[in-house]
């Protein structure tokens, strides 16, 4: 590796540190902070029901941003988290039992946190944390982009679909059904879709 130098009163300073730090400080200039607009965003799910169907449910109440490369038109980072006790099925019942100690315990554990620890191309990975285990998972990244909206804010919006396996969370309530087989599935198919605003 050859490393170009100089001095200059008396000081030798390093010219790839100097090209990096240009090149982070470029980079910075189109990467922009977004936090995510609840109103116009969804943090979904879907499990399995006896087997033959999908019950689907989502959380009202959620937080979070994100860096976007306006440049590149890439996410290059996301932390968000969920309040449980916001989980809604459209079922009151259902949804009371999910706040339960024997399901989400919400009282003990009242987020679930989402932290992206590396994007791939259209593969996102982060750590991923429910009734207090972290686990990390992988999702598949659609890109929407980013738009000037009507008011003069900037937007940027993109959805996020995986798995992730309630018992590997220590979810595992469950109710063996007469004819043979389970209530619930064990796999929780996760959909979000969110729209960020340029933080100014």
């Amino acid at each position: 590796m050859i490393i170009l130098s100089y001095k200059k009163q008396g000081k030798k300073m390093n010219l790839k540190k100097i090209v990096l730090g240009s090149t982070l400080l470029a980079s910075a200039l189109f990467a922009g902070t977004y936090n995510v607009d609840a109103s116009h965003s969804n943090v979904g799910f879907k499990i399995k029901h006896m087997m033959i169907s999908n019950v689907v449910g989502k959380f009202d109440t959620f937080k979070g941003t994100f860096e976007y490369d306006e440049k590149k038109n890439t996410l290059t980072s996301l932390t968000g988290y969920i309040d449980v006790a916001s989980v809604n099925t459209e079922n009151t019942k259902r949804d009371n039992h999910l706040r339960a100690d024997d399901m989400f315990d919400a009282k003990k554990y009242p987020k679930i946190d989402f932290v992206v620890t590396k994007i791939d191309g259209e593969d996102v990975y982060g750590d991923f944390t429910l009734r207090g285990i972290t686990k990390k998972i992988k999702l598949e990244l659609e890109n929407g982009g980013t738009i000037k909206d009507p008011w003069g804010n900037y937007r940027a919006g993109f959805a996020l679909t995986g798995k992730i396996k309630r018992s590997d969370f220590g979810l595992t309530y469950n109710d063996v059904l007469e004819a043979g087989g389970v209530a619930l599935g064990d796999v929780v198919k996760l959909n979000v879709e969110l729209e960020g605003i340029k933080a100014k």
